[in-house]
């Protein structure tokens, strides 16, 4: 009988394996539910508005620090409440019609991903805008509760820097650099 119980003991950790092993997940972006906004300073005023996320997933396992996946923004979708300011930011500082998706493509991540909860990470990916990919470490905010997910992050994009064009002239000065808040909420599944 103790044999026995000892046998059930050593084996009990191994049968119970494949149910403490981090399952393979993926977020599906639920649009509606996500949000893209944008703060840009300049010496007159600042000038706040929105892009509309038009898709997304992303994969995961908390058993390795990889990502996969792929988040787009539609580039026309910009909405600063001035529809002159938003038609030449399309043409002249994005060139919507040629680079109609700004993109990001998670790889990997630091931290940890709880299974319920709140988590905070590190994600690394490759930021996609004007056509050209750009490395971007951002910090997120991941919330899981059941088969709901939400990822918030908050960043800069030093859109000058990477070659888009600098609305300034003449006496008005804006930033070299545009305030990012991604709110992302979805859908988890789940494989083995």
């Amino acid at each position: 009988m103790k044999n026995t119980a000892r046998l059930f003991l050593v084996a009990l950790p191994l049968l119970c394996t494949p149910f403490a092993l981090a399952q393979h997940q993926t977020l599906t972006v639920n649009p509606a539910a996500s949000t893209v906004a944008f703060t840009l300073a300049s010496n007159h005023d600042t000038t706040t508005g929105t892009f509309h996320v038009d898709k997304g997933t992303v994969d995961f396992d908390r058993s390795s620090p990889k990502l996969s996946g792929l988040i787009v923004v539609a580039a026309t979708s910009g909405n600063s409440g001035n529809d002159g300011r938003d038609k030449k930011m399309f043409k002249d500082v994005l060139d919507a019609g040629k680079y109609s998706d700004i993109t990001f493509a998670p790889a990997s991540y630091t931290g940890t991903i709880a299974p319920t909860g709140d988590s905070t990470l590190q994600v690394t990916g490759v930021f996609t805008l004007h056509g050209t990919p750009h490395p971007l470490t951002v910090p997120m905010h991941l919330h899981i509760d059941g088969t709901h997910c939400t990822a918030d992050t908050r960043f800069k994009v030093p859109y000058v820097e990477w070659g888009l064009k600098d609305p300034s002239w003449f006496v008005l000065k804006v930033a070299k650099e545009v305030d990012v808040d991604l709110s992302l909420s979805g859908s988890l599944s789940s494989t083995n």
